[in-house]
């Protein structure tokens, strides 16, 4: 199971929510994304794409059995 979190540097640029709908979404009134849900099944190409793809580095995801981060 891997774990999403997303960062107060988050700038709303929308990257994760275009990438991933299914997984981001964005706040209105803050301006910023948000995991749907925080925990997601390992190996989800659409999360691994949105990490990949979020301009400030907002976005991270650790691997709970392990407690590391997951490397794109």
């Amino acid at each position: 199971m891997w774990r999403i979190t997303v960062d107060h540097t988050c700038i709303g640029s929308g990257s994760c929510t275009g990438i991933a709908p299914d997984r981001f979404e964005l706040d209105e009134v803050k301006g910023k994304a948000f995991p749907v849900s925080r925990d997601v099944a390992p190996d989800d190409e659409a999360v691994l794409d949105a990490l990949a793809s979020c301009p400030m580095e907002a976005i991270s995801v650790i691997d709970l059995e392990t407690g590391e981060p997951v490397e794109i």
